[in-house]
């Protein structure tokens, strides 16, 4: 009876490892939307459900797709669409703003406080450097369309603590994707001081060339926009003039293909073009209403088929056996609640705000969600992690995402109780 059950799950798993990839594509596909959408039932992110699909189907439970294979082809798809998705969310404007005045004491601490707390955790179990830092930069990251997300559920988005959120946010995710381009570029076997310094030397030459890129091509679409009733009928003449299908779809994707494509001969990660060419998008030249057109399609495309497909992939690489150091674990897990929230806090109050507010900041600066598996990826991707960190971070990404919903609720149960005392004192 025992021997023929091993032989039936034998064979189950032959059957399954000769799925052809269509198939592979369509049970990854139908399991990620299907739990996505129980995750939303309980008001989460999709992206949870998403996430849980894959590991439910890899290796760590039923084995039907032992591993990504052909599918990471689509996941990187899914990463670029991403990151684009959530550039076009963000205008220089919004950038301004997260550093200006005393917000940028929010911004600052939010990513410089739990930055640190993953260097030490890394220097603490003798990390090499590269590993070190890219531990910081998962713990320090925000993802930002999850908190918009959150926020819009909750009501708040417009108000002042969720405005600060969002800008912090912003900052966040901007100086950890420069950062990822940067280390990316180092290699742990320098041998001495000298290769260090001309490694260093070199990465900063390219992040300098990337950067005068960007701001030339800031200041040209500044100096367009004053003129955009002489370029904005020209633009949508063109426009009428392809015969194409989706053509501004087309030339959007070109855009910021364009702009990863300089990050990836520069040596850096084409995420970081991505994001940074998604920001530079000249809006002003578009009719608003086929500009919003595009951006439904970019989401349709992204949320509905290659996002799902990114995370369950996330999902199948994700190994519960490998998660043996429970030491490491608690560290982390810890390290990554308390200080975000620490660092959000402390902003909060040398920005002027009252400890309910500062508190609440710091909740809302906890997810970390997308962006913080999208890091975590490209670590693993080019070995500057192994597996077993990998499925931490990727634990640690789905449990800051669930609670922060909960404590943010609180946060702001919080600041309605502490303006309710304060009207009572004065009346």
């Amino acid at each position: 009876m025992y021997q023929n059950s091993g032989i039936f799950v034998s064979m189950f798993h032959i059957v399954h490892y000769q799925l052809p990839f269509i198939v592979n594509l369509l049970i990854l596909l139908l399991s990620a939307k299907l739990l996505g959408e129980v995750a939303e039932r309980f008001g989460q992110p999709s992206m949870i459900g998403e996430v849980i699909a894959g590991v439910i189907l890899g290796p760590s439970l039923l084995n039907i797709i032992p591993g990504p294979g052909e599918i990471k082809v689509i996941a990187e798809l899914g990463v670029f669409m991403l990151i684009l998705l959530a550039g076009m969310e963000i205008e220089v404007e919004e950038i301004r703003n997260s550093i200006r005045g005393r917000n940028i004491w929010i911004a600052l601490l939010g990513f410089l406080v739990p930055m640190a707390s993953g260097i030490a955790i890394g220097l603490f179990f003798h990390f090499s450097y590269t590993f070190t830092i890219f531990l910081g930069l998962c713990i320090a990251i925000t993802a930002l369309p999850v908190s918009i997300r959150i926020l819009m559920d909750l009501g708040k988005l417009k108000t002042a603590v969720g405005q600060r959120i969002i800008s912090a946010a912003i900052f966040n995710d901007i100086v950890a994707l420069l950062i990822l381009g940067i280390i990316l570029d180092f290699n742990d076997e320098t041998k001495n001081i000298r290769d260090l310094t001309f490694s260093i030397l070199i990465t900063t030459i390219k992040v300098f060339v990337f950067t005068s890129i960007l701001m030339a091509a800031y200041y040209f679409f500044k100096l367009a926009k004053r003129k955009v009733n002489v370029i904005n009928p020209r633009v949508n003449k063109f426009l009428l003039y392809l015969r194409g299908k989706e053509s501004l779809f087309a030339l959007v994707i070109l855009f910021v293909l364009i702009f990863s494509s300089i990050a990836e001969l520069l040596g850096l990660h084409f995420v970081v073009g991505a994001f940074f060419g998604a920001i530079l998008i000249p809006r002003s030249m578009f009719a608003n209403r086929d500009f919003e057109k595009v951006q439904r399609s970019i989401s349709g495309i992204t949320m509905g088929f290659l996002a799902p497909i990114f995370f369950a992939t996330m999902g199948i690489s994700f190994a519960f056996s490998a998660m043996n150091d429970v030491l490491l674990l608690s560290v982390v897990l810890i390290a990554s609640f308390f200080s975000k929230i620490f660092g959000g806090y402390l902003g909060g109050r040398l920005a002027g705000f009252n400890n309910a507010k500062s508190l609440t900041l710091g909740f809302g600066l906890n997810s970390r969600g997308i962006m913080e598996l999208v890091i975590a990826n490209i670590a693993m991707a080019n070995g500057f992690i192994d597996v077993s960190m990998f499925s931490i971070l990727v634990l640690m990404a789905l449990l800051t995402t669930i609670f922060t919903p909960l404590m943010l609720k609180e946060g702001f149960r919080l600041i309605d109780r502490q303006a309710r005392k304060n009207l009572n004192t004065f009346t």
